[in-house]
């Protein structure tokens, strides 16, 4: 099936192209899944039915196996989000840190649970909805927020209702170690792996991220040396990690077939 005849799935034809390119840029197609299927968001919003039925089509799968990809991944929706997705950590440090009282205050504050978008008010600009998230991988700066995937570092219930009033209002917010923020649409079409030009913009990295780094150069410290580790070296082909992964599994294999004929 092409582009040209794909009204029938109910997507336009410049994304049905976009799916099948990215398809093709995998060996095995069906590896290109998640992105489709953030492509998928980009375009229409969240997951659709027409949506899993043009990504089943071009990769040669049931819709079954496409819908248990979509519902297993929080990161893809199945209703629609806001302009601009917030997404609140109550993980360990961020819960001590006052993730709790961030997330308390949000839904007040918006009048939304977990998940939902909060009612446009007049002269908002955008909509923003709220999702608990289990764990924003970004314990260094806690408590922290995403928009729309971005890092907000070290807020407070404070910063954070400013942060989506500002959004409401349609103002330019910075992410603390990022770009601006685009909408949650553009941000899943650079999920999708077509780039925005932004993956330079703004630092990757602050103070609290390298801290051992800082500490290691100042006392000196160094990684141990391959023979010293008796760690293997890492092979320089793909060839050579192959070898070396069956090298290793073959005598994990005859260690334990050793033990078990104790």
């Amino acid at each position: 099936m092409t582009a040209a005849n794909s009204e029938h799935d109910g997507l336009d034809a410049t994304t049905y192209a976009e799916l099948e390119e990215i398809a093709a840029r995998y060996p095995e197609k069906r590896s290109g899944l998640l992105p489709m299927l953030h492509l998928v968001q980009a375009s229409q919003g969240r997951i659709t039915s027409e949506g899993i039925e043009a990504c089943a089509k071009i990769l040669d799968i049931t819709a079954a196996d496409v819908s248990g990809v979509a519902t297993f991944y929080t990161m893809y929706k199945r209703r629609p989000v806001g302009d601009y997705h917030v997404g609140v950590c109550t993980n360990t440090l961020c819960a001590v840190m006052g993730g709790d009282a961030l997330l308390a205050r949000l839904k007040e504050h918006l009048d939304v649970g977990n998940d939902e978008t909060a009612p446009q008010r007049d002269g908002d600009q955008a909509t923003v909805s709220l999702e608990h998230v289990e764990c924003n991988a970004a314990c260094d700066y806690a408590p922290v927020m995403m928009v729309n995937w971005e890092f907000m570092d070290n807020m407070t219930p404070e910063s954070a209702v400013q942060l989506v009033d500002d959004l409401r209002a349609g103002k330019e917010v910075r992410s603390t170690r990022g770009p601006k923020l685009c909408t949650w649409r553009e941000a899943e079409r650079v999920l999708a792996g077509f780039p925005d030009g932004l993956a330079d913009e703004g630092p990757a990295a602050g103070p609290a991220s390298v801290v051992g780094l800082t500490i290691a150069r100042e006392r000196g410290w160094t990684a141990p040396s391959e023979k010293r580790s008796g760690r293997a070296a890492i092979p320089a082909t793909k060839e050579g990690a192959a070898e070396q992964a069956d090298t290793s599994r073959a005598e994990s294999e005859t260690k334990q077939e050793g033990t078990s004929g104790d």
